[in-house]
């Protein structure tokens, strides 16, 4: 008869709870560490997806101090990371997308540009970030746009979630004394 290891047993069950496990979603302040950046964007907020090993997905950036906002999407076109400046980080690659806000801040960051994408350095809670533009242009060239820097500054407190089955008098989560 053959022992299970331990671990394994805890590999297994972290795998048949993982469907059943959301990601959260998480709302991150970053002020902008230079002109360039405070002329561009000043402040953004990003809304990330945190999956359970703590990676970060990117969903979308908002203005922290002005209107706007605008969706991403994961990915980007083959080769986008070669065309930044040498040593410039670009961990996960974010296609701005062109619905709302998101043709104005593609065309703020990439002037002339037809398409804008996102190159973000790895995000990390007390953390500076980078992003760099990349856009393509009407000729097909994709070329670098422009190095944001910025500061962290905090996360956001998000309300806590309501019992789908709660009524506004009722409290989202149980009174504990």
């Amino acid at each position: 008869m053959h022992r299970i290891p331990a671990l394994f047993l805890v590999l297994i069950g972290l795998m048949a709870a993982a469907p059943h496990a959301r990601a959260e979603t998480r709302f991150l302040a970053f002020d902008a560490s230079d002109r360039v950046t405070r002329a561009l964007t000043n402040g953004v907020t990003l809304e990330v997806e945190q999956s359970l090993l703590g990676g970060m997905r990117v969903q979308g950036l908002a203005s922290t101090t002005q209107r706007g906002s605008a969706r991403f999407r994961s990915g980007g076109p083959q080769g986008a990371r070669s065309l930044l400046p040498e040593g410039a980080r670009g961990d996960a690659l974010y296609q701005v997308s062109s619905e709302g806000d998101g043709r104005g801040l593609a065309r703020a960051l990439c002037p002339g540009a037809d398409d804008a994408w996102l190159a973000i350095s790895r995000i990390r809670l007390g953390r500076p970030m980078t992003m760099q533009a990349v856009g393509r242009w009407a000729d097909g060239q994709y070329r670098h746009c422009v190095a944001l820097s910025y500061d962290w500054r905090g996360e956001w407190a998000v309300p806590p979630r309501r019992d789908p089955g709660a009524t506004p008098d009722t409290p989202s989560t149980p009174l504990t004394r």
